[in-house]
């Protein structure tokens, strides 16, 4: 907590990064490459996507937005590209160098890097069979971010439903009930595929069709 008494988000973010971080030190070269769930993109890619806006200044992240919009992929394949010919040391470098968020990531308090983080973070880890355990207070802050953040579009997949974690407290809408763990929900809050298999309820179909 904050002296406040509030969650501190980005002491959080910070610490979700800095698990990443002894992920990605463990990594062998070919598992550097190996796909993600994020479609096309291999480990490397999905990590210089996280940390390539970090770099950016306020006027650099406009840039990078307008730019964005003239190419394909929009403004995080820029962010990927730049960073394609870093060795899986150089990356590890850049994600120790931001460990606490910056620039756009450190928005809503990290609450931007956080949720990021953390999906991206299991992106990784499930094809490379990599489970692991998220702190509660982390998972559930994520959970709050993350059933409205614009740049997920989560809020059009649960429009209309009942999402509750079963290993944890939280829950949210109104509706055919969806629920399953905690992450589970999160991946697919995040459009993730491969997801709903994890998941039950009467509202299941629902999420299933909007899903694409």
């Amino acid at each position: 907590m904050s002296p406040a008494g509030r969650p501190d988000y980005m002491a959080m973010a910070t610490a979700e990064r800095a698990e990443l971080a002894d992920l990605l030190i463990s990594l062998t070269t070919d598992q550097w490459d190996a796909p993600t769930l994020c479609a096309d993109w291999r480990v490397r890619d999905v990590v210089a996507h996280m940390f390539s806006y970090d770099v950016l200044s306020p006027l650099g992240t406009v840039g990078r937005m307008v730019k964005g919009r003239m190419v394909s992929g929009g403004p995080n394949a820029l962010g990927t590209a730049a960073y394609a010919d870093r060795t899986p040391d150089q990356l590890v470098a850049l994600v120790k160098d931001h460990l606490r968020p910056r620039g756009l990531t450190a928005g809503f308090g990290g609450r931007i890097a956080l949720c990021d983080g953390t999906i991206h973070h299991q992106d990784i880890r499930r094809p490379l069979g990599l489970p692991r355990d998220i702190p509660g207070n982390r998972m559930h802050a994520v959970l709050e971010f993350a059933k409205t953040a614009p740049l997920i579009h989560s809020k059009k997949r649960i429009a209309g439903l009942t999402v509750a974690a079963t290993d944890l407290d939280w829950r949210t809408g109104d509706g055919p009930l969806v629920e399953g763990p905690a992450e589970s929900l999160l991946m697919a809050l995040a459009g993730r595929h491969g997801i709903t298999d994890e998941l039950s309820g009467p509202g299941l179909p629902i999420l299933v069709q909007r899903i694409v």
